[in-house]
């Protein structure tokens, strides 16, 4: 499930023990639409959110969400640019 893209309903949670498999785990894909990290820990997030390569970053919050006035598209296989606001 954390290697392919889904498209429906299905959730994906993995428990790692540190903040490099996390970024490992994310990265370890054709795929680059989104991703998310539950932590407590800001200096993790805000890491995660710079190393992990997709298109939108959650922290603390599922993939579902997006915003219409926010440009949206993914990285690798998961698309060629953004669509929608600049």
């Amino acid at each position: 499930m954390v290697r392919d893209e889904l498209f429906g309903p299905g959730i994906g949670i993995s428990r790692v023990s540190n903040i490099d498999e996390a970024i490992q785990i994310a990265n370890d894909t054709n795929d680059g639409l989104s991703a998310a990290i539950f932590t407590q820990n800001l200096d993790n997030a805000m890491r995660y959110a710079h190393e992990v390569d997709a298109g939108k970053i959650h922290i603390n919050w599922g993939t579902v969400w997006r915003t219409d006035f926010m440009p949206y598209g993914g990285l690798k296989d998961s698309g060629m640019g953004k669509e929608g606001s600049r």
